[in-house]
């Protein structure tokens, strides 16, 4: 399996998918002015007072006066200094566009028009950059929001959600900080992942027993979820709301913006992004093709949003995602054990498939918890269906579940009978939070109490 780089990302056994060096906090001072407006951009700034979005109108009335900088971004080649760009340009044009659905939620409870077209000034040196680093001028994951977004409190400490801090941000307030940063303490070992999986593609020529390295996998997955579960702590699921407007793409989003986006001075006509959203995340999209989840995905409009949100990543995670899936198609990893009868392997990976499953029903729950009980607004960040999107996904691994649990036998670690219980447990789960959500009012409680009924509470 080789390596797949773009100067900021490579993804390798040694960086995971986190950046190769620590992304600049701040821009270069070329930019003094493009800093000195993220700086007064937070709802709340770090010295406690209130900052330009705090106010209706007035960051929209500071952003339009700055210098366009599209020549000097043109000019620009250092990769840390473009990722910085274009995280700036990425706040700036979700805080101007979005603040009037913001304000508007503030006074109403719901979300509100945005501005419809992004002012030259913002436009051209922002598609500029994204052409730059072949990305949709949109804030992303990767770049602008979680990975490339960074900062250690301490430069010594790790990459635990509590050490780190935001470069750019939009509400201030330590609930934003707490939700993106665990993303990236989640991310800490994605390392041991892309060994996992280097080992497994690679194993034919190296000799590498198999099982390790599906152990190894499976292993790195628990420690994910692990870190994933705090974020019950990291950030409070009443306070979602306070920067989640800002994060919301235009495509999928026509409450928001239904005459999509004009980028002034770039296009004749309007365009659409997919928002910010985990689902651009890496860690799942690359368990599920390495451990053939991928081969269950339902063939429906659920999984074409799915497959549409791996282009809204950088060019080198796409070529590793597009390499992987051909590596693994050739070899499928289930076919290998199953032929060979490998009971201790598939063990392993019915564990990989057991993560996959605590992780994508765990984000059910976050959407459960921090979106259906604080907005009946039906659609995620990225634009998919907020009832419908994830199940989708539980399914597919529901899927490979079963199709594996049929060439496996009971063993002194692994019992089929209680296997199956468990396993039923699952299905009537996600079936009855189905069958509660198909009505028109349903009560998001009783969707999250049902975890708990069923023993499947994340926390």
């Amino acid at each position: 399996m080789k390596v797949f780089s773009d100067g900021f990302f490579s993804i390798d056994p040694t960086n995971g998918f986190l950046p190769i060096s620590e992304p600049l906090s701040v821009l270069p001072e070329r930019y003094s002015e493009l800093q000195r407006l993220l700086d007064n951009m937070p709802i709340k700034k770090p010295d406690g007072n209130p900052g330009l979005l705090s106010f209706e109108g007035e960051f929209e009335a500071e952003a339009i006066k700055i210098t366009n900088y599209k020549n000097l971004v043109c000019k620009e080649t250092d990769k840390f200094v473009l990722a910085s760009l274009f995280r700036a340009y990425s706040f700036i044009t979700s805080a101007y566009t979005l603040a009037p659905a913001h304000h508007t939620f503030l006074k109403t409870g719901k979300y509100g028009k945005a501005h419809d077209l992004l002012p030259k000034n913002i436009a051209q040196p922002f598609v500029a950059v994204s052409e730059k680093l072949e990305v949709y001028p949109w804030i992303d994951y990767h770049y602008a929001y979680s990975l490339g977004n960074y900062v250690k409190i301490d430069k010594l400490g790790g990459y635990e959600w509590t050490n780190l801090s935001m470069a750019v941000k939009f509400s201030g307030m330590d609930d934003e900080r707490g939700f993106i940063m665990l993303h990236v303490d989640i991310n800490q070992y994605s390392p041991d992942m892309i060994k996992s999986v280097f080992a497994i593609v690679d194993s034919k020529k190296t000799g590498v027993i198999l099982n390790d390295s599906v152990k190894l996998l499976a292993d790195t997955l628990h420690k994910m979820n692990d870190r994933r579960k705090l974020m019950w702590e990291a950030s409070r699921w009443k306070h979602y709301n306070d920067f989640r407007v800002f994060i919301m793409g235009v495509k999928g989003n026509d409450d928001i913006f239904p005459n999509g986006l004009l980028y002034e001075g770039v296009w004749d006509v309007p365009h659409a992004y997919r928002g910010q959203t985990g689902a651009q995340d890496n860690i799942i999209p690359t368990a599920d093709i390495v451990s053939g989840v991928i081969n269950y995905y339902p063939k429906n409009q659920l999984t074409e949003y799915l497959l549409d949100l791996r282009q809204y990543r950088p060019m080198c995670v796409q070529k590793f995602f597009s390499e992987l899936t051909q590596q693994m198609s050739q070899n499928p990893l289930a076919n290998r054990l199953i032929c060979d009868d490998d009971q201790l392997g598939m063990q392993e990976l019915m564990k990989v498939y057991e993560e996959i499953y605590l992780f994508r029903n765990g984000h059910w729950q976050f959407v459960q918890k921090y979106i259906m009980q604080n907005t009946a607004y039906p659609k995620a960040t990225g634009g998919t269906p907020i009832t419908q999107w994830i199940p989708n996904q539980i399914k597919a691994v529901l899927s490979a579940m079963k199709v594996l649990s049929e060439s496996m036998k009971s063993t002194f670690e692994f019992s089929l009978e209680d296997w199956s219980q468990n396993y039923q447990r699952k299905v009537d789960l996600l079936n009855k939070q189905l069958e509660i959500v198909s009505i028109d009012a349903f009560n998001p409680e009783d969707v999250f109490k049902l975890n708990s009924d069923l023993g499947y509470q994340d926390f």
